[in-house]
């Protein structure tokens, strides 16, 4: 071998080398955290944090990391970042004021691959994702609530208080009932009434399901290794099974729709009124898409105020004397003569009381639907970057005592000096008077918050009007069994209920006739 020969071999296998050393260098500090991030558990290279995450209870590892870390503190996931805040000033500083670099969502894979890439919670903004989000909350604004869709609620909160009645050991599956049928009547023209209903039956089938697949933790993180798609996993099936069961129960929902519109029976209800604009002014979205974001409006509005409703019942059930309380207040306005309504709202101030602390006590969304840094951001010195996850961890916020005094118990007179609905105060400068953080923050907050603030209203005072319920000595209630989901609620349980008097069985008998009269356009 020549000397030449020799050099050209000896440069080649350094270039090698040299080529081998920087890739292995840079497989090495994937994972890496920067030094300007916030804190957080060390990292292993290219996993980062990835093996620390649980796959179920992520709310609770979220508030044993900031205990350590931090109210503001970082996970690596491979090459990725994610932040979480737990902290009243970091959520109104960075969703609130900056709300433009934080209104995006990140990629949620296995949820866009189940919805066939439309589904308006978690779609990252599009002109799109504005048109279906403007739908729902002009739909909901308080003025169409209060004028027109409360007729529906009072009529169907009246129905369930007679089902509680007739079937007092189902009062969690009638509460569940209730939210449903609401929604369906005003967006379908179809209630729920009874617990064989398709509307309750097939949907809250689909949810538990549903609920399942979308809870951080539960799928492997595709977004920052796509390769995982291709190995097997009981993931890959439980996310296939739900895609099909879903589509084929809103495929199902516009079909009987549409029969009934055939044969001339249009009804008041939002999908009529849409399909009519759409026939003369053309569709915004293929129709299927419309067929997902109906009933994407009915799994955001049904089950979370199902599952704060059975948090409520729940509460008081272990709570008498603040049931005895709320009593007293709504016995002052209402007598036994006709149960409550919305607009005994000012006069009945501790229900509003119960229905916050509900919310904050056990959240159904512990650890928030995360949000995505769009360009570069700093707080408190610590680098956002962009393209960052961003979580509002709800659950370590509810349960800080610094926050909330004695936070793990269940004590509605901490919201004494908090008369106004959960709106005003989420949308107010005074960040430290804001009551809870159950709706999300800034540009991504929940658009049916004020239904759902209405519907646990009406629920909260028409059940303690009418009924004591309590604990039934034979299965002891246990507060702290709660599902592990996405959306958490109460295991199921067992409560005695009793009516107030007779005299309040024969009002709501009486104002049942009128409820079931007024209904008969949605059956």
């Amino acid at each position: 071998m020549t000397d030449q020969t020799w050099s050209t071999t000896s440069y080649i296998a350094t270039a090698i080398v040299a080529l081998v050393v920087l890739a292995v260098y840079r497989i090495s500090q994937i994972g890496k955290r920067d030094p300007r991030l916030p804190p957080g558990p060390p990292t292993v290279p290219v996993l980062g944090n990835a093996h620390l995450i649980p796959t179920t209870g992520l709310a609770k590892k979220f508030q044993e990391w900031a205990r350590e870390y931090g109210p503001i503190f970082s996970l690596k996931v491979g090459p990725g970042t994610i932040i979480i805040i737990s902290d009243r000033r970091a959520v109104n500083t960075l969703f609130d004021k900056r709300g433009a670099v934080y209104a995006d969502r990140p990629r949620a894979d296995v949820a866009m691959w189940v919805t066939n890439e439309n589904h308006f919670s978690f779609e990252q903004n599009s002109k799109g994702w504005k048109e279906k989000r403007a739908i729902a909350t002009r739909f909901f604004s308080p003025k169409l609530l209060d004028e027109h869709h409360f007729k529906v609620q009072e009529a169907e909160a009246t129905c369930l208080m007679y089902n509680v009645y007739r079937h007092s050991d189902k009062l969690p599956e009638y509460a569940k009932l209730y939210t449903v049928s609401v929604l369906c009547s005003l967006l379908y023209g179809q209630r729920a009434p009874d617990l064989d209903s398709f509307w309750y039956k097939e949907f809250y089938e689909h949810m538990e399901g549903w609920t399942a697949v979308l809870e951080p933790g539960a799928n492997p993180p595709v977004e920052q290794f796509p390769w995982l798609w291709y190995l097997p996993g009981q993931w890959k099936k439980r996310a296939a099974d739900v895609k099909k069961t879903r589509h084929d129960l809103w495929t199902h929902a516009r079909k009987i729709v549409d029969k009934r519109r055939a044969t001339g029976d249009k009804r008041d209800c939002l999908l009529d009124a849409k399909l009519d604009e759409y026939a003369q002014k053309g569709w915004p979205f293929d129709e299927w898409v419309v067929n997902y974001l109906f009933g994407e409006m009915v799994e955001g509005g049904a089950d979370t105020t199902a599952n704060h409703l059975l948090t409520l019942i729940l509460a008081l059930a272990a709570h008498p004397h603040v049931q005895e309380r709320a009593y007293r207040e709504l016995e002052a306005v209402c007598g036994a003569d006709r149960a409550p309504v919305w607009s005994d709202f000012d006069k009945c101030p501790y229900i509003n009381c119960i229905v916050k602390e509900g919310m904050r006590w056990r959240p159904t969304a512990r650890s928030g639907l995360p949000h995505l840094a769009v360009q570069d951001d700093v707080y408190d010195n610590y680098l956002i970057p962009k393209g960052s996850t961003v979580f509002m961890s709800v659950w370590t916020m509810h349960q800080n005592d610094t926050i909330f005094q004695d936070a793990e118990k269940f004590n509605p007179d901490r919201y004494l000096n908090h008369p106004r609905l959960a709106n005003e105060y989420a949308t107010s400068s005074d960040y430290e008077n804001r009551d809870h953080y159950g709706y999300g923050s800034g540009r991504r907050m929940c658009p049916g918050i004020h239904l759902a603030e209405r519907n646990m209203w009406r629920i909260a005072a028409k059940l303690i009007w009418a009924f004591k319920m309590y604990e039934d000595p034979s299965a002891p209630l246990d507060v702290d069994g709660y599902t592990s989901s996405i959306l958490v609620s109460p295991l199921p349980f067992k409560v005695k209920v009793e009516p107030r008097s007779q005299k309040h069985m024969e009002t709501v008998q009486r104002e049942l006739v009128q409820a079931l009269e007024f209904l008969k356009q949605y059956e």
